[in-house]
């Protein structure tokens, strides 16, 4: 049975460099925190800081000076984490309203929900797939204290225009690049967008752990030491604790093979985008000789835009039908999402969401293919050719 992510065959392009990594880790006696965390940290920041190769022309923080790397990264033990941890950091207190996007994992919603804070789902472009600017700009009020943009399915949200947004209403942004670290908007790379962006190594993602972990992003030194704070207990030295925090702490046989991983990480994207590509070609040819109604459309990547593709993932005019066919040619498919979030049963007592059309249609058309480095398109494409 063909995997959706072929995480199997990634291991076993990189096992010598792996295994070493992990015995290194074992032998050395320090599995939490140490040398490896530290190095991760300083690799996945400067990962950020190069930008695209053009940066520092037009890019969204143009002006600034690129030889001094602003952005500072800080592991903890998941992608949710570091979105609860961001929201502390930020100072989020119960019945502050929070904008997030309704076609989404649950995870931006939950924490603030977790928090005491609540969510309100902005509906989505109906091509991107990306929260809607101006949905979020609707739904701003009093109780407001900040947008949480999440990089669907691994572009880049709307940042230019959800920070004019932020700026003229005194919010702030939390990017969740769970899906897109090494995605690409304008000059600059993602997880630099956000006062605070976070990242997922969920086994799946792009860049992925061998379990749970994740990192936060800041360019503001005082947020990046609060940061620090929330995840180690709130402490600010041993047995001092400053305030409430949690434990969250990536371990060092995690963070060696992430450095293993990063290491081929620009090449795997660039076989993620080929074979998107390929699959962007198919549906074309598909769409062009099918009728209205029975279109597969794959998602829109914006202009100055480049994508990890977490997921390759189309809208199906008929999705039922589509999904028997893959099932028949034996081709793997997820659905992301089923329903938006102000449908999930933990959300409904808010009453909200029912006008959110586009979200609404998305999660009744949404699946996704594999598309991963380690994948046979070519071979799916044959498949799909004869199945469709």
């Amino acid at each position: 049975m063909m995997p959706f992510v072929n995480l199997t065959g990634q291991r076993e392009a990189y096992r010598e460099e792996l295994e070493a990594a992990e015995r290194a880790v074992l032998d050395s006696g320090c599995y939490i925190g140490g040398p490896e965390v530290k190095a991760l940290e300083a690799e996945l920041a400067d990962f950020c800081n190069t930008g695209s190769p053009d940066a520092g022309k037009e890019g969204f923080f143009a002006g600034k000076d690129r030889a001094e790397p602003w952005t500072q990264a800080v592991t903890c033990a998941s992608g949710t984490d570091a979105l609860t941890i961001a929201l502390m950091a930020l100072g989020l207190k119960p019945g502050d309203e929070v904008i997030v996007p309704d076609f989404t994992f649950i995870a931006p919603a939950e924490c603030v929900a977790f928090l005491g804070g609540i969510p309100r789902f902005a509906d989505i472009d109906p091509e991107t797939l990306q929260i809607d600017p101006e949905n979020v700009r609707a739904l701003i009020g009093p109780k407001t204290r900040g947008i949480i943009g999440v990089d669907l399915f691994g572009q880049c949200a709307p940042f230019k225009e959800l920070r004019q947004i932020a700026d003229a209403h005194g919010l702030w942004i939390i990017e969740d690049a769970a899906q897109a670290f090494g995605a690409i908007s304008g000059q600059n790379r993602a997880a630099t967008f956000g006062s605070i962006s976070i990242t997922s190594f969920y086994p799946s993602k792009p860049l992925g752990c061998y379990g749970d972990g994740g990192a936060l992003f800041t360019s503001d030194p005082k947020l990046e030491a609060k940061i620090r704070q929330i995840a180690n207990h709130g402490s600010t030295g041993r047995y001092q604790h400053e305030s409430v925090g949690l434990n969250s702490r990536l371990d060092a046989l995690q963070a060696a093979i992430l450095r293993v991983k990063l290491r081929h990480f620009e090449s795997e994207l660039k076989v993620r985008r080929e074979n998107a590509r390929k699959y962007d070609e198919f549906f074309a040819e598909y769409n062009a000789g099918t009728a209205a109604g029975a279109r597969i459309v794959p998602q829109y990547i914006g202009e100055n835009c480049t994508s990890t593709y977490a997921q390759y993932t189309v809208l199906a005019d008929d999705r039922e039908a589509f999904i028997k066919k893959l099932d028949k040619a034996g081709i793997p498919h997820c659905i992301h999402y089923p329903q938006p979030l102000h449908e999930q049963p933990c959300f409904r007592e808010l009453g909200q969401g029912s006008e959110n059309k586009n979200a609404i249609e998305a999660s009744k058309k949404a699946v996704s293919l594999p598309v991963c480095a380690f994948t046979d398109v070519d071979f799916i494409i044959n498949k799909l050719r004869a199945a469709l």
